[in-house]
């Protein structure tokens, strides 16, 4: 009997009824398992099973394999091997040999086709994969005015296709291995093997064959947790994009990408906080445009972050308050609440309303926009329990959290600006700057794969800051990043004695 969990390393037996045994015993083959099955052939004097896993399989060419398989009836001698006959036959590009069970219960369940021969101890595997998911379309979290449409699906052989397409290059790797004792799902490490660190693709490969689970059903988050020891940072160690061209462009830069099916997002690794900060938007536009939309979106995430508890600590504080901006905060407005109170209301308000409108379907989410802003906003004005500028800073920091280009990093700016409410309310103006000290501090000795979380500023480079603050035109991107260690330090084949930045 064979006992959950164990290792199957049984190899192909000669007779075949021992194999359909094996095969009957391991996966319930022939009674109410339906999803799975196994069709037997007489070619040749020879008995021949093909086993397959139906939702995976393109039924169109498992039907062809089938009549290509019958003609060899009339079209070879039974003096022959059956097994190269059925190998130099087929007219698949990829006809792989297999020598155990285990490897036939594996290719199976993951979509290919599996041809064991009576009398043969190495088993034929052809690639008939037919993953059901949607067509690529663009990603609704990265979307751009001009550029391309397609995103990455749940199929991570479109995934690499997508990527691929962008990349024509002989030195592109996409490596493929399998996680999870029972999902046994595909992860794909891509990268350039001239420039990619070694050790860097040395090391995330170790690491992801370390991962010991029963299976990884939230895919790439999964995978990212083992990778990462992220603990309570709420701040994203790796960047997530479901754009083909944006992670092209990290690939030629130096960094490795994750590919895990089932997901539509593809992992990049390493990043630093700076990463987060840009968006594709800005290269699809001019320099000047670029660099304008991207000093636009800094101040809308410093607003997220930093709006509410400096406007609660003028207001508490009103010896902070120049003569010229004396007019900030409630002057003739009655309220019942205290102000840190109505900030936190709002604040829980909006992450409710947010909440909501995602799962609210598109035809309603309109609706409860005009119910959240008219009826509840107004009507709480009026009746006192919210001063008018509450509302007003709330809604702009809200505004700033949603034009953060990376959703981690709006969601981990929102939790640092809860904290930061209740300890200028609590502790004023020592305790919002020990605090605001204390998260620059950490965020400075966080590494990321070796990587320090706030290059280029903290270690500084000033070329690689001066990058991230202005966005340069391509034919002056001549030096990949430095914090990636690249074996080839320059993106331009011509310009190949320049330093490093």
């Amino acid at each position: 009997m064979i006992k959950q969990g164990e290792k199957h390393k049984e190899p192909i037996k000669k007779r075949i009824e021992e194999n359909k045994a094996y095969m009957k015993e391991r996966l319930n083959i022939g009674s109410r398992n339906f999803d799975v099955g196994v069709r037997e052939f007489d070619i040749l004097s020879n008995k021949v099973e093909l086993y397959y896993c139906t939702p995976l399989t393109d039924s169109t060419l498992v039907v062809q394999m089938f009549r290509e398989m019958l003609r060899m009836v009339d079209l070879h001698q039974s003096n022959i091997s059956l097994r190269k006959t059925i190998k130099q036959h087929m007219t698949h590009q990829q006809v792989k040999e297999i020598q155990t069970l285990d490897e036939v219960v594996d290719n199976m369940l993951s979509g290919l086709i599996v041809i064991l021969i009576d009398g043969e101890t190495v088993g034929l595997v052809m690639d008939v994969r037919h993953y059901p998911g949607r067509t690529p379309k663009e990603p609704d979290v990265e979307k751009v005015v001009r550029g391309s449409r397609d995103g990455f699906t749940e199929n991570i052989i479109e995934n690499t296709g997508l990527i691929r397409r962008r990349i024509r290059d002989e030195r592109y790797r996409s490596d493929i291995m399998q996680i999870g004792e029972r999902s046994k799902t595909d992860v794909c490490l891509c990268y350039l093997n001239d420039v990619a660190n070694p050790e860097l693709v040395k090391t995330i490969k170790e690491e992801l064959k370390k991962i010991e689970v029963d299976g990884i059903p939230m895919a790439d988050k999964a995978v990212e947790e083992f990778l990462i020891n992220q603990g309570y940072n709420p701040y994203p160690m790796v960047r997530y994009t479901e754009r083909p061209d944006v992670a092209s462009a990290h690939v030629f830069e130096g960094h490795v990408l994750i590919i895990v099916d089932t997901s539509p997002s593809v992992i990049i690794l390493p990043t630093t906080l700076f990463h987060h900060v840009q968006h594709a938007e800005e290269y699809r536009e001019t320099p000047a445009v670029g660099v304008f939309m991207r000093w636009v979106r800094f101040i809308a995430m410093l607003m997220s972050v930093f709006l509410m508890p400096i406007w609660l600590l003028l207001v508490q504080h009103n010896e902070l308050l120049p003569a010229s901006i004396d007019w900030i905060g409630p002057q003739k407005e009655a309220y019942h609440i205290p102000l840190v109170l109505q900030i936190l209301l709002a604040e829980i308000g909006i992450e409710i309303i947010r909440m909501a409108a995602i799962h609210t379907p598109t035809s309603l989410s309109t609706a409860l926009g005009l119910i959240a802003a008219v009826l509840i906003g107004q009507i709480a004005i009026k009746v006192g329990i919210f001063v008018s500028e509450v509302i007003l800073y709330t809604s702009v920091s809200a505004i700033g959290a949603f034009a953060t280009p990376s959703y981690e990093l709006g969601v981990a700016n929102k939790v640092v600006r809860f904290i930061l409410i209740i300890v200028a309310a609590a502790f004023g103006v020592p305790g919002f700057v020990i605090v605001s000290t204390a998260l620059i501090i950490y965020l400075a000795r966080t590494k990321n794969i070796n990587t320090p979380y706030l290059w280029p500023l903290i270690p500084f480079n000033p070329m690689a800051f001066l990058n991230i603050m202005i966005r340069t035109t391509m034919p002056m991107s001549e030096i990949r990043p430095s914090i990636v260690r690249p074996q080839n330090s320059t993106e331009q084949p011509s310009n190949q004695g320049k330093r490093q930045n």
